[in-house]
């Protein structure tokens, strides 16, 4: 299993981000204030878009795949969950907390195949947009890599590196441990508004003592909008898990769709005497 590592605070397992900005001409020194400002840009971003994804809920669907020889499917399963996760930024340390609530159908699938092999369990990957948060940004080391045009849409590519021994936002859990990830990749962003449109991450390396051969991971945002809004909100719609052992192989897919608002209000009443 792979949990987001926890500092004090609850979490989940393991999450997400992006930056970027272009400038046409220039020397080094201008390219690097570019990439700075697509940094601060992002990071504003993504503090903004806390509030707004804890505001939210989905419909979550999960499938998990065990893979075989040739990446051939041994075993899959389905799942359909409804998602919420809260996080909350108080004193400048974030606070996550996810959950998932399993379809009653699902329930009543799951207990009638009575699966007996083990399935990755994949969770946080949707949250990965913050390694551009101000909490993390100092652990990474970024770097524009190009543009590239996806679905018509020109976007800057921003390379990103974990720091050893800096905060890390994801940790691989093995009997009752947790093991912090250096992640890397690769970060797609709307050059003009500092959006996410797409994030790869992973690790190739450093991992084999733990039992672990590579993890690689994607996400992908779409556009949505509410009742009559006049703008759009960019939330997590497709992410790819996929992790190989020594000895066997797994990829889990989560489609997040059917994104609602909601809102919650609390009172308290004091008892008289």
């Amino acid at each position: 299993m792979i949990r987001q590592l926890k500092r004090g605070y609850r979490r989940s397992l393991m999450a997400l981000t992006f930056v970027l900005l272009v400038i046409s001409s220039g020397a080094a020194r201008a390219e690097q204030t570019s990439l700075d400002e697509i940094l601060a840009r992002t990071s504003k971003q993504v503090t903004a878009f806390v509030d707004q994804f804890s505001s939210v809920k989905c419909t979550e669907q999960v499938t998990q795949e065990k893979l075989g020889n040739g990446s051939k499917v041994d075993r899959r399963a389905d799942s359909t969950f409804d998602y919420l996760v809260i996080l909350t930024n108080s004193g400048g340390e974030l606070s996550l907390d996810e959950s998932r609530l399993a379809v009653e159908d699902n329930k009543r699938r799951k207990k009638e195949k009575n699966q007996s092999t083990s399935l990755l369990i994949s969770n946080g990957f949707a949250t990965l947009f913050l390694i551009f948060h101000p909490y993390y940004t100092g652990s990474f080391q970024f770097s524009e890599v190009g543009e590239e045009e996806v679905n018509g849409r020109k976007l800057v590519k921003v390379h990103f590196e974990h720091i050893r021994n800096t905060r890390s936002i994801a940790a691989l859990a093995v009997r009752g441990r947790e093991y912090p990830l250096d992640l890397a990749g690769t970060a797609w962003i709307e050059p003009n508004t500092g959006m996410l449109a797409k994030i790869a991450a992973g690790i190739d390396q450093g991992v084999e003592d733990i039992g672990m051969k590579s993890l690689r991971s994607e996400v992908e945002f779409s556009s949505v909008r509410f009742g009559t809004a006049e703008s759009s909100t960019w939330f997590p719609s497709r992410a790819v898990v996929e992790v190989e052992t020594p000895r066997q192989h797994w990829r889990n897919t989560h489609i997040f769709s059917d994104y609602k608002q909601f809102s919650v209000s609390t009172e308290e009443q004091v008892a008289k005497q």
